[in-house]
């Protein structure tokens, strides 16, 4: 490792630190293709990679006073970080499919014979219209960026870079907005849901 280059991103830190985004933003023109590159060939995704840099910089934004410059230089960190945040989007991605293969099969298995008397599926027929409904409802009383976001993400299947894309806003906007409305989301539904939002 060049010592020059290391002592420039040690002082970059430093800044970080102390609350100066310019650390920040040196950090990622040095390092960003370096994280984007080791992103992309973790996931082969272009917009994920994207995704999980911006998240790894703004946890290196978040952690710089954790950094400790004995256990590693500040490139390994940033890789470590990105690394992390890549494996924890495969994660996650495969705990959604795995989830949505599940309610297909379960779909399946509600209109097998035997499974419940007519009854009772039209009962859980109510019980899921109702919660349709009231999901609908709630976000449609959301401000319109933060439920167009919500849409997209959730009915449309986009991605959070994806979204900033299409509606033409920071990816930082799309996700505050993202977050404020699922945290509206939460407090209105989980009574009525019995907790569940």
């Amino acid at each position: 490792m060049d010592p020059l280059l290391n002592q420039a991103d040690l002082a970059a830190v430093a800044r970080l630190v102390a609350g100066d985004e310019r650390g920040l933003a040196e950090l990622y023109d040095r390092h960003g293709g370096m994280a984007y590159s080791l992103a992309s060939a973790i996931l082969r995704d272009g917009p994920d990679a994207e995704e999980v840099v911006a998240d790894a910089f703004s946890q290196v934004w978040r952690t710089a006073a954790n950094f400790d410059p004995v256990r590693g230089s500040v490139v390994a960190w940033i890789s470590t970080i990105v690394r992390t945040r890549a494996l924890d989007l495969i994660r996650s991605q495969k705990r959604r499919a795995r989830m949505l293969d599940r309610a297909e099969a379960l779909a399946d298995e509600g209109s097998a014979p035997g499974l419940g008397t007519a009854a009772e599926l039209a009962d859980r027929g109510a019980e899921q219209s109702e919660a349709q409904r009231l999901v609908r409802r709630a976000l449609d009383e959301l401000p319109a960026p933060q439920r167009v976001a919500l849409e997209l993400a959730y009915f449309g299947g986009l991605s959070q870079s994806e979204i900033a894309a299409r509606l033409n806003e920071p990816l930082g906007t799309v996700k505050t907005r993202m977050r404020a409305g699922m945290e509206k989301l939460r407090v209105v539904l989980g009574p009525l849901l019995g907790g569940a939002a």
